[in-house]
């Protein structure tokens, strides 16, 4: 039987997409819990595997050559278990470059852009003293709206974002497209990205993997999860 990979995790939309991969591909895995409201990774141990101290982050026992290997970054991650497993990058080359394409949209583009919408709508106004900021609000939310547009017009003609076949692309953008209404934005004016929202969302795998330790997700607005996440 295959050693599991211990899976380095936190219930928040990046370290869902491995949650989601793990379940996806049937990679048996064990879960660290890294809470990032009490400063869990900033731990030397933690840092030895993830030096931006940031989850998620897995160790695989059985890496290349059969030497265990520890990948930090999520979108490195599920890059390297897409490969491991030749699932869920497609099947040709330009399968693999439309995958690659939209897994770097997200890195780059959705995820610090909707997190930077989560901070100043939701958690900046309550900071002490408040950070109520019309501007930046008005920026990272209108910025989001112009993303989620994108990937709209990309829908339009494709059933999942890379093409015809669902991919690690797709479980990259899910988690943080999935919390859309604390983005502040609307599904009305875009069909195709709410028909994929709901597709994607309703497979097993999504669904397991988004489900995992649910019932540790918070709200870290407390003064002390705000000094850990936003302060150091």
């Amino acid at each position: 039987m295959t050693d599991p990979i211990d899976l380095y995790f936190w219930p928040t939309p990046n370290g869902w997409k491995v949650s989601i991969a793990l379940e996806e591909m049937g990679l048996p895995y064990q879960t660290h819990l890294i809470n990032i409201g009490k400063g869990d990774q900033f731990a030397p141990e933690f840092l030895k595997i993830s030096p931006n101290n940031r989850m998620p982050a897995i160790v695989d026992p059985d890496g290349p050559d059969g030497a265990p290997i520890s990948v930090f970054e999520s979108g490195a991650i599920l890059m390297y278990l897409a490969r491991k497993t030749g699932r869920f990058y497609g099947s040709t080359e330009r399968d693999r470059i439309a995958v690659e394409e939209w897994l770097m949209w997200q890195m780059g583009g959705v995820g610090p852009m909707a997190g930077q919408a989560h901070h100043f709508l939701k958690y900046a106004p309550q900071l002490d003293p408040p950070q109520d900021l019309p501007y930046a609000k008005d920026r990272y939310r209108t910025e989001v709206a112009r993303l989620y547009g994108v990937l709209d017009r990309r829908l339009a003609d494709n059933e999942y974002v890379a093409g015809d076949f669902y991919s690690i692309a797709d479980m990259s953008i899910w988690g943080w497209a999935s919390l859309w209404e604390g983005q502040q934005q609307t599904l009305e004016d875009k069909p195709h990205f709410a028909r994929w929202l709901e597709t994607v969302g309703a497979r097993p795998g999504v669904q397991a993997g988004r489900a995992l330790h649910a019932e540790l997700r918070g709200d870290h607005r407390s003064i002390d999860a705000q000094n850990v996440l936003f302060k150091r």
